[in-house]
């Protein structure tokens, strides 16, 4: 159990910036098991935000929206936003393929990005005060944040690397479909916290495929950018769809 411990701490020193001050050593089964524990760091995000909004419930909707989305990306450290900002400044760019490799590479931002960010952002922030006006539960919050990190797990998977570089591709070569299997084991959680899930599961099977379909026709495959990129966008998918499905329920 060993390696599975180390995995779920490696996925949590690198998607968050939760403070986890243990060397844990990087094998191919520790970092398989990290690939395989993206979901369940997902769940444990959704949790503590969950939770947030239910100790800080008495403020105003606008104010709890912004405590929410500020504790959002705090959690992460803006990680999966720096990648959709590579990626928008990219494709914004209409350039050749291996132009749109260099620009994504550049370590300065764009205006592309600059408008990716605030437009995910805001969106995020105009949806979760739409949930809270609609009295949808925060739990939901578990789901959409689990399955977005299902989006990465899956594309790790199945779909190839552009390059012969960097760690997107590193772990590739030891992926299988069993690893995507083991992610989702963690999820079977929702039957009990979000009855009706399975709705946003399908929900990101429609986002991946069109995202896949987009990514290989724009890049040709994948880098650690457009994974995070799926990341953000399977999120913020995930929010509106849930949005639309129970606000009239629960309204």
């Amino acid at each position: 159990m060993k390696p599975a411990f180390y995995g779920l701490l490696l996925a949590l020193q690198f998607l968050t910036r939760v403070p986890i001050p243990v060397a844990c050593p990087w094998t191919l089964a520790t970092s398989r098991w990290a690939v395989r524990c993206y979901p369940l760091v997902g769940m444990l995000l959704g949790a503590l935000m969950a939770a947030a909004g239910q100790l800080f419930a008495g403020l105003p909707a606008p104010l709890l929206t912004l405590l929410l989305l500020s504790l959002w990306v705090a959690l992460s450290g803006g990680l999966h936003l720096d990648g959709l900002m590579d990626v928008a400044d990219a494709l914004g760019s209409n350039t050749p393929l291996e132009k749109r490799w260099a620009i994504m590479k550049d370590p300065h931002v764009g205006s592309f990005a600059i408008i990716a960010l605030l437009f995910q952002l805001a969106w995020k922030g105009a949806l979760l005060w739409a949930w809270l006006e609609a009295g949808i539960s925060l739990l939901w919050l578990v789901a959409v944040l689990g399955l977005g990190r299902l989006a990465a797990v899956a594309l790790l998977v199945q779909v190839p690397a552009a390059r012969k570089e960097g760690l997107a591709w590193s772990w590739q070569q030891h992926l299988g479909h069993r690893d995507l299997l083991l992610s989702m084991l963690p999820l079977a959680l929702l039957w009990w916290l979000t009855p009706g899930w399975v709705l946003a599961l399908g929900a990101l099977l429609f986002f991946l495929l069109s995202y896949g379909a987009l990514i290989i026709r724009a890049f040709k495959g994948i880098n650690g950018d457009i994974v995070g990129a799926a990341i953000e966008g399977g999120e913020l998918w995930l929010l509106l769809v849930v949005w639309l499905s129970l606000s009239s329920v629960t309204g």
